[in-house]
């Protein structure tokens, strides 16, 4: 069954197809953004979207939209609709009848007689970006007129207009190159069959982003235009358009966009359409292999990698773009630590992703290639050589206390004005059994290997570990775990943090616990489209995201739901049922296939509302909500066998 189909008769309605976004990325980085119509709503959209080495490698709105115009009888039609300052015009939404996101995004316009067809298409590998136009039907002679709006600024901010915007336009072979400011690349703006190219250098005041204005952003901004291109057209013709950062010979446009849309396929299935969604996370840049955390305005990230990577990569069987992304976050290693964001349980992410690694390779293989982290990051966490020293174990306890005065060190992270809205001091229950389950697992494939040098040092910690976890964080009273321990007094908020406890592959509670936790969590935090990061009971629970980033950073972590976190209660009720909970897995997946024609159309956001129905929000496309739902089939499947 066709999980991308869309409803014909809605897609003039405003309502419907504003709420629907689409992505297309060119896995090098770049990236198209924008709803099913083309009308920008974010300050994130764009049609061409790239990195820029000369800033920070930090990605740039080059090209922000392309007017069409059909022309009959001198009469002008316009197919593109813009919101100015609460008014929209054009309103060329109306004439659209018809939208396929596979294999290329479609867009099919009708206007009285004429019928045509655009075919939006991201060259991979390739900062290029191509649009073919075909005149399906005709019965008069028609004119196309085409009209890019620049922006060359970051995807961060907006533009207006200004004096330092070099205006003019430079001629190349069947079009003109363009470049707003110094520092950037020319933007080569080329079509085939020629077109002509007139100049009209102007700027266009007062574009308003409507979800800029729901999350309580700065939402206006100026776009200039320096031109058009227009041709006439042929029924049954089609012309393409290109935008590039690169010289491109226009005769070969045409061969260029059949040999790239061959290479794409339809998406039929919830899981083959999250497979897609799933590589357009995977960037090859400047010669490294990297893991985008979501789009649109995400970067690689240690810890979302350390999550999402199996999901996106080993359940499609790609071991080797696995092992060149993880090499990618190993070689950015230093003390201990990934990156340059103080965190508790990034780098216990990492033993997570090895003992996937570990799963399709071997443990000798896994351990004799990554040793060396390993150990570095052991000891750092062990001799707290972390920055201030705010990380460390206790040695009495084996377990890592993390402090650091109002700065969150765990997932939960969010500060409001330099204030956390979670701190979670002291002893963390999530980074505690990630903790365990490092060591534990280290020691394990240290036995296997015979690695006596490691040995003599790590094999007693697993069990001075597990013994004080139970000790510390297990409430007998109440039948669950703390979700944190500070200064001797024990956190009881019903969070996720504690499914850890029991999904992790190394635990250290008693079955009848692990029984417990994954009860109190189905219970109080279990949704259909994850798990929520507080009890709906609890009198912080906030079951909306919604407002300005004050609003929403205030509920991020207090109900909102997380999907990446339902891979890790599926696991643990694996563990504690068997095959016999694969139903109950199977409708989990079933449950997202109309998320795919919302929001980010083919993906899986970031988040849900705490509340039913479960209103999405956040990234329109996350990796470790992708990778979950991909990861929770592949367990499916083993559990089917």
């Amino acid at each position: 069954m066709a999980v991308l189909h869309f409803d014909k008769a809605q897609l003039g309605n405003l309502e419907y197809s504003l709420d629907r976004e689409m992505l297309s990325t060119n896995r090098a980085g770049g990236y198209m953004s924008t709803t099913i119509i083309c009308c920008n709503t974010r300050k994130y959209h764009g049609l061409m979207v790239c990195p820029v080495g000369g800033f920070d490698d930090e990605d740039y709105v080059l090209l922000s939209a392309l007017d069409e115009t059909i022309i009959q009888h001198d009469q002008e039609f316009h197919l593109a609709i813009h919101r100015y300052r609460g008014n929209w015009e054009p309103r060329g939404h109306k004439y659209i009848t018809d939208f396929f996101y596979t294999p290329t995004p479609t867009i099919t316009y009708r206007v009285g007689g004429v019928v045509l067809k655009k075919e939006l298409l991201w060259v991979h590998s390739r900062e290029q970006l191509l649009i073919r136009y075909t005149l399906v039907e005709a019965h008069s002679k028609t004119f196309l007129r085409l009209r890019p709006f620049l922006a060359f600024r970051s995807r961060h901010s907006l533009s207006k207009a200004n004096m330092n915007a070099d205006m003019h336009n430079y001629p190349i072979e069947n079009g003109v190159k363009n470049r707003l400011y110094d520092g950037f690349p020319w933007l080569n703006l080329q079509t085939w069959p020629k077109a002509e190219y007139i100049g009209a250098p102007y700027w266009h005041y007062n574009f308003e982003y409507l979800r800029e204005i729901e999350r309580g952003y700065d939402s206006v901004e100026d776009l200039p235009t320096l031109g058009y291109f227009e041709t006439e057209i042929q029924k049954g013709e089609s012309i393409i358009f290109s935008a590039s950062t690169e010289d491109v010979n226009p005769t070969e446009l045409e061969a260029l966009f059949s040999s790239e849309l061959a290479k794409r396929t339809e998406k039929n299935e919830i899981i083959e359409t999250l497979e897609h969604s799933s590589n357009q996370f995977l960037i090859s840049y400047k010669g490294g292999s990297m893991l985008n955390a979501g789009y649109p305005w995400y970067n690689p990230r240690s810890r979302e990698t350390f999550i999402a990577l199996a999901g996106c990569t080993l359940t499609q069987g790609n071991v080797e773009r696995f092992k060149n992304v993880l090499d990618h976050h190993v070689g950015r290693l230093h003390n201990g630590m990934f990156g340059h964001h103080l965190a508790a349980d990034t780098q216990l992410w990492f033993f997570w992703a090895l003992q996937r690694y570990a799963e399709v390779t071997s443990d000798e293989k896994t351990w004799n290639t990554y040793k060396d982290s390993i150990i570095e990051v052991l000891d750092t966490y062990y001799n707290g050589m972390t920055p201030y020293g705010c990380i460390h174990m206790n040695n009495e306890t084996g377990l890592i206390y993390s402090m650091l005065p109002n700065k969150p060190l765990t997932w939960m992270n969010v500060c409001i004005n330099g204030a956390p809205i979670n701190q979670r001091p002291g002893y963390a229950v999530d980074v505690n059994a990630l903790w365990y389950n490092a060591v534990a697992w280290s020691v394990d494939v240290a036995s296997k290997v015979k690695d006596k040098e490691f040995l003599e040092r790590w094999k007693e910690i697993p069990d001075l570990i597990a013994r004080n976890f139970v000790d510390t964080f297990w409430m007998p009273e109440r039948n669950y775990l703390a979700d944190y321990v500070y200064e001797g007094a024990k956190n009881v908020d019903i969070r996720p943090n504690q499914i850890f406890a029991v999904s992790l592959d190394f635990s250290p509670l008693s079955t009848a616990q692990k029984g417990a936790v994954v009860d109190i969590v189905k219970a109080h935090l279990l949704t259909k489209r994850g798990l929520r990061t507080l009890s709906p009971h609890n009198p912080e629970y906030r079951g909306t995201y919604m407002g300005n980033q004050i609003s929403r950073d205030r509920v991020l972590h207090n109900g909102t739901v997380f999907p990446w976190l339902l891979e890790h209660y599926v696991r643990a009720s694996y563990k504690l049922r068997g095959k016999s909970f694969t139903i109950e897995a199977e409708d989990m997946i079933a449950a997202f296939e109309e998320d795919l024609l919302s929001y980010g159309v083919g993906s899986i956001p970031e988040l849900y509302d705490g509340d039913p129905p479960h209103r999405p929000g956040g990234a329109i496309s996350y990796a470790p909500s992708v990778g979950a739902i991909l990861t929770i089939q592949q367990l499916i499947n083993r559990n089917k066998k």
